[in-house]
């Protein structure tokens, strides 16, 4: 077994402040927003807060354009609120991670601001300038990610700086001595206020290698370099510096996106033998729908592939390493609309998503709304949309003629950031009981049947399962520690497998699929020694004819020797 840690025995809440309580009636949510709803969090039984950014920042990006790393944004309240949500979060058992985007700046900090004052700003090595090359071209042909070249010329004539997401989020440059020294002491002071870690932003992305030049390009007519720059070897260096500059001797977690990171990599980085980081985000399942036009297609994750990829990485980080676990994020389109159902089998669906994810070994990340089954959004016009992200895609898109309007907009109800940030749905109240303004954003049609107020006090609902999943967790720890062995891998509807821990055995058993299936027990589960811990199926007929109903999740427990994944 593993070394415990708490960080390995807990589960994460994620929440989008702007989207989750507005308490002061302009249509944003805040700080004491969630300091409000801190009840409800304690009840669902979650762990640890990671809170996005509520720094200043540009405005580009909602949050991840970071214009001053050490003070809270006016729309989310001030020093004070933050101060005492982390108190009261601690008084009643809850840790705080804070968001740490340190890739990159908004184009409004003080930082690139002096950079761009001339080349003999002492801020000017602080960012990634380079000269064009002959005939006015840019440095390379590296792309970004939100669209476009990855550098901007600085004026006529002028040296070019790199962004990798945007020409308003300069990229740093981590090979300046100085610069390290800085985030270093910024995230040191965070942590003496208390804070208990961080959510690194593509904190794979930040070791540019020396060399940036031209790679094959892509259908966007660009080269897309995040694998080159994630596998360079001084990333490594970066983060033991790190480690050992503010984290060691401190009971804190640190948990990295690792964007372009393969299976490899993110062993070495989260063994603990060698000083990293703590667990990482992979999002090589996320990406399974994805096609020549990035995610912008209507490409479904086929379960094969799902299990292809998951089982690998719970494999091979079985035993070196440790991963966080996630169906839905803040960038992401939500799950229950990507492999479950949104409409008859909704709330099964959603409670077998969620057994799947949470019974599998690493630790698991509930994003705000998931616990209630939101949906994407069913958004039918571009003005809807606030991520810069889509709303650049839709008409990059449309204006080359490669994708129709209705076709592109078909993809952003299937696949855009915007899906994720909804308002939080608490109530049937106007606007779900987000805020009495109008929000920011527009709210799901669907809150009236689906909030957390109708789903609190219904013991069938998809919140009390999560409740249920979590205490699962922390009263059992084969669902921390035990082992991990797929079960039945070529069945192409049924996703299942063992966990193992001393002489306990836990199988897992979803259905990921509208029509019943079938799936066998595996050997010595069809004893008295067996415990059904969950089944969201009443009248189940798995047990008696190994038959799962549409939708179906069902977790055993047997107590004795573990008699490996064969069939009965």
């Amino acid at each position: 077994m593993q070394e415990p840690r708490w960080w390995k025995e807990c589960v994460v809440y994620q929440i989008y402040p702007k989207s989750f309580f507005d308490s002061n009636s302009d249509g944003i949510g805040d700080i004491p927003g969630i300091t409000e709803k801190l009840e409800y969090l304690k009840w669902l039984g979650v762990d640890v807060l990671w809170i996005c950014p509520v720094y200043p920042s540009g405005g580009f990006d909602n949050g991840y354009d970071i214009s001053d790393y050490e003070s809270i944004a006016g729309q989310y309240g001030t020093m004070e609120d933050f101060e005492k949500l982390l108190r009261t979060c601690h008084d009643c058992g809850i840790k705080v991670l804070l968001d740490l985007v340190v890739n990159h700046t908004s184009d409004r900090h003080p930082w690139f601001m002096s950079s761009q004052s001339g080349t003999t700003s002492p801020e000017r090595d602080l960012y990634i300038w380079r000269e064009g090359r002959e005939n006015a071209e840019a440095p390379s042909n590296w792309g970004a990610l939100f669209g476009g070249p990855a550098w901007t010329q600085e004026g006529p004539g002028g040296q070019y700086y790199l962004h990798l997401f945007s020409p308003r989020q300069p990229d740093l440059n981590w090979g300046n001595e100085q610069l390290r020294q800085r985030i270093y002491a910024m995230m040191s002071r965070w942590l003496d206020r208390g804070v208990d870690g961080f959510r690194m932003d593509v904190i794979s992305l930040i070791a540019k290698p020396g060399e940036m030049a031209d790679g094959p390009a892509g259908l966007s007519g660009y080269y897309d370099p995040r694998a080159q720059i994630a596998a360079n070897p001084e990333l490594h260096g970066y983060l033991r510096e790190m480690r050992s500059s503010v984290l060691d001797g401190r009971d804190v977690v640190t948990v990295g996106e690792a964007s372009a990171i393969g299976l490899e990599q993110a062993r070495v980085i989260t063994d603990p033998d060698n000083g990293e980081l703590d667990m990482l985000f992979q999002f090589e399942h996320m990406d399974l729908d994805g096609g020549e036009t990035f995610k912008w297609t209507d490409r479904a994750i086929q379960l094969p592939d799902l299990k292809r990829v998951m089982d690998r990485w719970q494999q091979g980080l079985d035993t070196v390493g440790w991963g966080a676990l996630f169906w839905n994020n803040h960038d992401q389109p939500r799950m229950l609309s990507r492999m479950g159902d949104e409409g008859r089998f909704r709330e099964t669906s959603a409670k077998m998503l969620a057994t799947c994810l949470h019974m599998m070994k690493g630790t698991p990340f509930i994003y705000q709304g998931e616990e209630i089954g939101m949906t994407n959004m069913p958004f039918s016009h571009v003005n809807q949309l606030r991520d810069n992200e889509s709303i650049q895609a839709f008409w990059h898109y449309t204006r080359s003629g490669m994708i129709p309007e209705q076709d592109m907009m078909q993809y952003i109800r299937l696949k855009c950031r915007d899906n994720a940030r909804t308002p939080m749905q608490w109530s049937a109240q106007p606007q779900a009981g987000f805020t009495d303004a109008v929000p920011w954003m527009d709210v799901n049609p669907n809150y009236p049947d689906v909030n957390v107020q109708e789903q609190r006090g219904r013991p069938d609902s998809i919140l009390a399962w999560y409740r249920s999943l979590i205490d699962l967790r922390h009263r059992h720890a084969v669902i921390v520690y035990g082992d991990y062995t797929p079960y039945d891998s070529d069945n192409p509807h049924v996703y299942a497998y063992l966990r193992s821990l001393d002489n306990q055995t836990l199988f897992v058993c979803c259905n990921f699929s509208a029509s019943p299936r079938t799936c066998t027990l595996p050997r010595g589960f069809d004893g008295s020694n067996v415990t059904v811990l969950l089944d969201n199926t009443a009248d189940s007929e798995y047990l008696s004819h190994s038959l799962l109903a549409p939708y179906e999740s069902i977790i055993l427990l047997k107590e004795g020797p573990h008699h490996g994944a064969t069939h009965s």
